[in-house]
C-alpha cells in the first residue's frame, strides 16, 4: 500500500457553469465559464493548494463533462483513482446566479440520478479510507442509496482512526424539501430535517469532527443557538464541533473544554459560494498540523474570505502563501 493520503473526501463532483457577468439573472446571462465544482471535491482541491496529498471518491457520467473533471482534479494534484464513470447518468451540472454581497442562487442538475449517489460499498478501497490522516464525508451523501450504505460503510471501516470529518451540508432540495433555515419550506422542510436526522445522527457516532453552519446543525440536534448546537454535537460523539455564524464570525469548540469564537474577515464578495470549501481545505490542513483552535479558525475564515473575493470556486482555492500574505496584510 502507498503512502496514506492527507486526505480523502467522499462526495459530490460535478461541473459549475458560472456567469462571467455578476448582478444579471440567469435568463440574461450571454457568457458563462465552466469550472470544476462539489463541495467534497472543493475541499480536496483546497486542501491540495495547501500542499496536502488528497484524493476524491466520487463518481461521474461517461460523458466529455466526466473526461473534463478528470483532467481538472489531475491539474489541481488531486488524486482521482477512485473517480469512476457510471454508465446511463450524466455528469451533474450547476448553474448559479451572482448577485453581491450575498446572493448566490443555485440550480443543480442532478436528473435522474447523480452518479456520486451511486457509489456502492463494495466499490470502496476501505484500507484506503481507514489509513487516510482525515477522511471527510458530507450530508448530501447520506440523501440517497447506494451513497448513503456506502458513506456509513467508509465509516464504520474506518472506526474513528485518525481525523473524520462529518460536513453537515445541507441541501434539503435533495431530501424532499425546501428552505435551509427552520421555519423555512414550509412542511417539506420540516419533513426533509425530519427524514436526514437519522442518518445524521448515524454518521456522526463515527465522527470526530462536525463543521457546517447553523441551519445545517439544526438538522443533526434539533437547535439553533449556536453553542448549543456545538455542546450537542459533542454529546453525539465528536471531539471538535465547528458552527459557522456568517457574519457573526466561527465557533470552534472541543471536548476537552477548549473553545475559540473568531469574528469573520471582511472583503469585497463577488461570489461567496465556495468559502466554504475553502474554509474546509484549511480546517483540514490546521488539523493535520496540530494548530490550536483560533489560528486554525483565523486561517479557515482567511482561505474562506479569498475564495469570496473571486468568482470561481475549485480554481479560486488559495496557496498557503496566499493565505498568509493575506492574514499579514489584517
Amino acid at each position: 500500500m502507498t503512502e496514506p493520503y492527507d486526505l480523502i473526501t467522499m462526495g459530490r463532483i460535478g461541473v459549475d457553469i458560472y456567469p462571467l457577468q455578476t448582478g444579471v439573472p440567469l435568463a440574461q446571462v450571454e457568457t458563462f465559464g465552466k469550472f470544476l465544482g462539489g463541495s467534497a471535491t472543493n475541499v480536496a482541491v483546497a486542501a491540495a493548494r495547501l500542499g496536502r496529498r488528497t484524493a476524491v471518491i466520487s463518481r461521474t457520467g461517461r460523458d466529455p463533462f466526466g473526461d473534463y473533471l478528470h483532467q481538472a482534479l489531475r491539474d489541481f494534484g488531486v488524486d482521482d483513482r477512485w473517480v469512476t464513470p457510471v454508465a446511463g447518468l450524466p455528469t451533474p451540472v450547476t448553474f448559479c446566479e451572482i448577485f453581491p454581497p450575498d446572493d448566490f442562487p443555485l440550480y443543480f442538475y442532478r436528473r435522474p440520478k447523480a452518479p456520486d449517489l451511486a457509489i456502492h460499498p463494495e466499490e470502496l478501497d476501505l484500507a484506503a479510507v481507514a489509513a487516510a490522516r482525515i477522511f471527510w464525508i458530507t450530508g448530501t451523501g447520506l440523501c440517497e442509496e447506494p451513497s448513503r450504505a456506502a458513506t456509513l460503510a467508509a465509516l464504520e471501516a474506518r472506526d474513528r482512526r485518525g481525523i473524520t470529518v462529518f460536513d453537515l451540508d445541507w441541501r434539503p432540495m435533495f431530501w424532499g424539501g425546501e428552505g435551509g433555515a427552520s421555519g423555512a419550506g414550509g412542511a417539506t422542510g420540516a419533513a426533509a430535517r425530519a427524514a436526514a436526522r437519522p442518518y445524521y445522527e448515524a454518521a456522526l457516532r463515527h465522527a470526530t469532527v462536525a463543521v457546517g453552519n447553523v441551519d445545517e446543525a439544526e438538522v443533526a440536534t434539533g437547535l439553533r443557538d449556536p453553542k448549543a448546537c456545538a455542546e450537542a454535537l459533542l454529546d453525539q460523539g465528536v471531539e471538535l464541533a465547528v458552527i459557522k455564524q456568517g457574519p457573526k464570525g466561527v465557533l470552534a469548540v472541543h471536548r476537552d473544554g477548549r473553545s475559540a469564537e473568531v469574528p469573520p474577515t471582511p472583503v469585497e464578495v463577488v461570489n461567496g459560494l465556495g468559502a466554504g470549501d475553502a474554509f474546509g481545505g484549511s480546517l483540514c490542513h490546521g488539523l493535520l498540523a496540530g494548530w490550536e483552535l483560533e489560528p486554525m479558525m483565523r486561517h479557515a475564515n482567511a482561505a474562506g474570505a479569498i475564495v469570496a473575493s473571486r468568482l470561481a470556486c475549485s480554481s479560486a482555492m488559495p496557496t498557503a502563501a496566499e493565505v498568509e500574505e493575506f492574514l499579514a496584510a489584517r
